[in-house]
């Protein structure tokens, strides 16, 4: 049957496991690097569409020696711009999901994260990478323009600047510079990167569902906002969440001492 052979299509290119409360997608076109064609896309958005109740975390990543290459060429030349404009916007769907979904998400970097890769990557919230990952974004030297929400995104992380500069001259940043620059939050040794995920995964599902929503949700749109709106979103979310019983119970426990205190870094 038709629908049984998508299902088995969605589930060859996007492995989905659960482990407890965090929810692991791992992008499997080792051969492509991991390319996106258009199921792959359609997988990662139904993925965190039909994401279990259980889920707290997900944590992405690419399968073989790379996190994604970006869009697949072979699927572009023959479309018309008609049906460009609606590719990227089902691209901007799906990345809408991994920004704005339920829960917090979590991207291990490694090999190419490029192009359409590096779009993805700016959706996810946390992005750890190993010392193999490099960044580019290759449109401007192929006739194309970013479609994944790139323009929108990426810019938040390293600056108009020095996006226009990839663009347009192909430069090509190490993982170091992507470290400087906040395209990454963590950087660990070769073959770290998942265990380094898992942790702060682990970390983030023990946070209050609300509270963590609320951060996802609100800071990126507060961004946008003037200072005066910005504030009175903030006043709102905060009025929010504090009158969440989860949240109420995290303050009891740590009034009355049994929870941790912040201290220096270890």
């Amino acid at each position: 049957m038709p629908t049984s052979t998508r299902s088995v299509d969605a589930a060859a290119l996007l492995h989905t496991e659960h482990d407890g409360p965090i929810t692991p997608l791992r992008m499997s076109r080792p051969a492509k690097r991991n390319a996106i064609n258009d199921a792959l896309i359609a997988a990662i958005h139904t993925s965190f569409i039909n994401l279990s109740d259980s889920t707290r975390v997900v944590v992405i990543s690419g399968a073989g020696d790379h996190f994604c290459a970006g869009l697949d060429l072979s699927e572009v030349s023959e479309r018309s711009v008609a049906e460009g404009m609606m590719h990227s916007r089902m691209w901007h769907a799906a990345f809408d999901q991994v920004q704005f979904g339920r829960v917090p998400v979590v991207s291990v970097l490694h090999g190419a994260v490029v192009g359409g890769g590096l779009e993805l990557a700016s959706a996810t919230h946390i992005r750890v990478a190993e010392p193999g990952a490099f960044y580019g974004l290759p449109e401007g030297q192929r006739g194309l323009f970013v479609g994944g929400g790139g323009s929108a995104r990426i810019p938040r992380l390293i600056g108009v600047a020095r996006m226009t500069d990839m663009m347009m001259t192909g430069r090509v940043l190490d993982a170091d510079e992507g470290q400087q620059l906040g395209i990454s939050q963590y950087l660990v040794r070769a073959g770290e990167g998942l265990a380094k995920a898992f942790e702060l995964a682990r970390r983030i599902a023990q946070n209050a569902p609300l509270s963590n929503f609320a951060v996802m949700q609100a800071l990126p749109r507060i961004a946008d906002m003037s200072a005066s709106d910005g504030l009175f979103v903030e006043s709102l979310m905060s009025a929010i969440a504090q009158g969440d019983e989860a949240a109420k119970q995290r303050v009891r426990a740590f009034l009355d001492g049994r929870a941790a205190k912040v201290g220096k870094p270890g």
